[in-house]
């Protein structure tokens, strides 16, 4: 490779998701149909907590800035990759490459944070009942969201200065259906050990940090669970967690296989594979772990359904 070839490049070219062609119309219809799930999944959790004034406990309270992050990360990604499937056109400028990463990584750190105030939340719940309605009011929960969302905000932002100002092979495409870190730094001919340094040190900080805090509350929360003397209490108590635990699960095993590891461990196949289960299928999954057998959701749907009839389709 000359050195030549090693430029400030304008834009890039995405290789997509699947090397079959043939296959592109197919796997772009499945997509779409999970897709039209995200949206209307997560729009329905913030319709009822918009139009629902008891459905402002703090569990939703963050199950709405959850939905808002599917909804935005799916819109950051799915959207050129369905115009990469059906026009075959898949370059991205350097701009638009750059932006779809910032706020890819934004979006990762903010739901990191969403997901150990829910935690928090569950600790409290459970460890510290008589103080719930203190500890976790209306306030103290908008507080602990928009944290979450400055957090998210901020973490990329050394990412995003230092890449957008290396230099790139002229000729090599990024082998993903989107900018992410790693992949883009498979082609950078500048110095990529700063980038990774960073990548390592906010790693630590976010989401090994926001891990621990997690797996803490639940080490409180499982040991006093096992006090209980009922076998009805336990099960209640555990069943308060488990949709919580599941998502958690999913999305840091996601994320560690993702993120938490060199440049050179990059395998572009299964790298994809496992991107697509964070951008497809935990913003598809989430509103059915969370609310389709929650009561409250129900109730929910059945009051606003029957207002809205009602209001608008009740005969003359």
């Amino acid at each position: 490779m000359k050195l030549k070839d090693c430029y400030n490049v304008t834009e890039f070219t995405l290789l997509g998701l699947i090397d079959e062609a043939k296959l592109d119309i197919p796997v772009g219809v499945l997509l779409i149909f999970a897709y039209v799930i995200i949206i209307l999944g997560n729009f329905t959790i913030i319709g009822i907590f918009s139009a629902d004034s008891h459905m402002r406990s703090p569990m939703y309270i963050f199950l709405f800035n959850l939905s808002i992050i599917d909804i935005t990360s799916t819109l950051n990604i799915l959207p050129k990759l369905f115009h990469m499937f059906f026009t075959k056109h898949n370059v991205i400028s350097f701009a638009g490459c750059i932006t779809q990463m910032y706020f890819f990584v934004t979006l990762v750190g903010t739901e990191l944070m969403l997901l150990t105030a829910m935690a928090y939340d569950r600790y409290v719940a459970i460890c510290h009942p008589l103080n719930y309605i203190i500890l976790m009011s209306f306030k103290n929960c908008v507080g602990l969201s928009v944290a979450s969302w400055i957090v998210g905000f901020l973490d990329p932002i050394g990412h995003a200065v230092l890449i957008s100002n290396m230099s790139f092979w002229s000729d090599r495409p990024i082998d993903h259906f989107f900018c992410d870190i790693s992949p883009l730094l498979m082609i950078a001919c500048s110095d990529i050990s700063v980038v990774e340094m960073i990548n390592y040190v906010e790693g630590v900080l976010v989401a090994f940090s926001s891990f621990l805090l997690i797996l803490f509350s639940y080490i409180y929360i499982i040991s006093n669970i096992l006090k209980i003397k009922s076998a009805e209490g336990k099960q209640k108590a555990f069943s308060t967690c488990t949709s919580h635990l599941t998502c958690v699960i999913i999305y840091y095993v996601t994320l560690i296989c993702l993120h938490i590891k060199p440049t050179s461990s990059y395998f572009p196949k299964l790298d994809k594979l496992i991107a697509l289960v964070y951008v497809v299928l935990v913003p598809m999954l989430n509103p059915f772990i969370y609310c389709l057998k929650n009561k409250d959701v129900k109730k929910s749907l059945v009051n606003l359904k029957t207002k809205f009839f009602i209001k608008y389709l009740k005969p003359c």
